[in-house]
């Protein structure tokens, strides 16, 4: 008996979302390598994205590392993925911390601890979710006019 089989091929008409990830399991990952990824990765966009929303990318990744090397105590993740039409970065830190960011009030004597105040600023919010051994932080940055992400 013959069974006939058939056969789809689906042919993707525009490329996947360009992605980029890295994971730092010993020791402190340099902040510096999370806002080289968002350059790299923001270079090849089409459209380019202007060169202030790449400055803003690139600071809320480092705050976002900054935090995740201040108050976890095991290795972090970095996960960048721009959206398809290239008007938006998703910046993922994941790490082995179960407290959730804080803010604190704005308190300009304070120094330190804004860092959370500009990602909020630069980007359409936090999106936190916990995990079964930590968190996952994600912010995502608008590149073209039109304001906030979100």
């Amino acid at each position: 008996m013959d069974i006939r089989l058939s056969t789809h091929t689906a042919t993707q008409t525009r490329p996947g979302p360009l992605r980029h990830s890295r994971t730092w399991d010993r020791g402190a990952p340099r902040i510096a390598e999370a806002r080289d990824a968002v350059g790299v990765l923001l270079a090849q966009a089409l459209p380019a994205p202007g060169g202030r929303a790449v400055q803003d990318a690139k600071l809320v990744a480092s705050e976002l590392v900054t935090n995740a090397v201040k108050h976890a105590p095991g290795p972090c993740a970095l996960r960048l993925e721009l959206s398809p039409d290239a008007t938006a970065l998703s910046i993922t830190v994941v790490d082995t911390s179960p407290e959730l960011p804080r803010q604190p009030p704005p308190d300009p004597a304070r120094v330190g601890g804004h860092g959370l105040l500009l990602v909020n600023m630069l980007s359409g919010g936090l999106e936190v979710a916990p995990l079964p051994h930590g968190k996952r932080v994600t912010a995502t940055v608008a590149l073209h006019s039109g304001g906030r992400a979100g």
